[in-house]
């Protein structure tokens, strides 16, 4: 247990005032010859345990009024999950409707389409619900990237900033190279804890240079961190992946170039393919089941104030004391009532 701190220390010069049971004699009553009292050994013992409970009682009021308690802390324990980096595209093409159906479908009811953006926001609200002891960092990424979060434990932010990243609209270009290159940055500053994940969210691609694709491939092996990529899908029937069925135009396109790149990685990587809800949702259950190992998590302890336990101390000492004082009170009485 941590040792106690004190807000308003000050107090402590009162602590004096504990002496005063000591100091104070009943002087109410006047005795001609004390001889003349009969030895009691017993009432000698419960006027030294009054006056040492009324002391203690003066003395815990005191410490409370100077503010006990322990100071905010942090604590580290082990615990299960993994850590990401979010990189979510804030293109133009984000704003775009997700999964819609084509023109000629007949639609049989009235459905209600939403953006990529919004079902990317809702789905990472999800994840991160769903995963207590996770840390997680983000970055908007268009023309150019932002770190807008850094690695935290703060669940209350992550999800304030994923809710704050369905507002507004996206910029026309798409800069992953330096989202990547800044996720890397985010992890290098950080001491080690877990699995390291880094989740590219996005519905294009980017061709790269030659000097692009070494410094991005130096700092992903050094570091060892996990590629994920959700790529929402923008031409219908295209996949990542060539096949015998695929058109011409598709052969060069920036999100086959930047795939194939990220196989050559000597990382872990993995791709998802999200042209529907359901896609998009066995692609972030995947990776929820994935990660889950072991991970040290540091945790936030709010201070914690520790007055009340002196209040209740001196409200214990009070109640023994005027007990007390009210079972000589009707002592005196009853042996007046014989008396008289």
């Amino acid at each position: 247990m941590s040792a106690l701190s004190w807000t308003t220390p000050g107090f402590f010069y009162l602590l004096p005032l504990a002496l005063l049971p000591w100091l104070i004699h009943n002087q109410s009553k006047t005795i001609a010859w004390s001889k003349l009292l009969p030895v009691d050994p017993l009432s000698r013992w419960i006027n030294l345990l009054l006056k040492l409970l009324a002391s203690m009682i003066i003395t815990s009021l005191i410490l409370a009024l100077a503010g006990p308690h322990i100071p905010e802390q942090t604590v580290e324990r082990y615990g299960e999950g993994a850590e990401f980096v979010v990189l979510l595209d804030r293109s133009r093409s984000m704003d775009e409707i997700f999964a819609r159906p084509p023109l000629n479908t007949l639609r049989t009811e009235r459905l209600r389409f939403k953006s990529k953006r919004v079902v990317s926001t809702d789905y990472l609200l999800e994840f991160v619900e769903g995963r207590p002891d996770d840390r997680f960092g983000y970055v908007y990424f268009s023309t150019r990237s932002v770190e807008i979060l850094p690695l935290t434990y703060n669940k209350d932010a992550i999800l304030a900033t994923i809710r704050a990243g369905g507002l507004g609209k996206g910029i026309s270009k798409t800069n992953i190279v330096e989202a990547l290159q800044l996720a890397a940055k985010m992890y290098e500053k950080e001491t080690y804890r877990g699995s390291r994940n880094v989740l590219l969210i996005s519905d294009g691609g980017q061709i790269l240079s030659s000097e692009e694709k070494r410094r991005l491939k130096k700092i992903y092996e050094q570091m060892n961190l996990n590629l994920y990529w959700i790529y929402l899908r923008s031409v219908r029937g295209m996949t990542l992946d060539e096949s015998e069925q695929d058109s011409v135009l598709w052969e060069d396109l920036p999100e086959r170039k930047l795939h194939a790149f990220f196989k050559t990685l000597q990382v872990p990587y993995q791709s998802y393919e999200a042209g529907s809800l359901a896609e998009y949702a066995a692609a972030i259950a995947d990776i929820d089941q994935q990660q889950y190992q072991p991970l040290l998590v540091s945790e936030r302890l709010p201070k914690q104030s520790r007055a009340d336990m002196f209040l209740w101390l001196a409200l214990a000492g009070l109640l023994v004391l005027v007990a007390s004082f009210w079972l000589s009170y009707v002592g005196v009485r009853q042996a007046y009532r014989k008396t008289a």
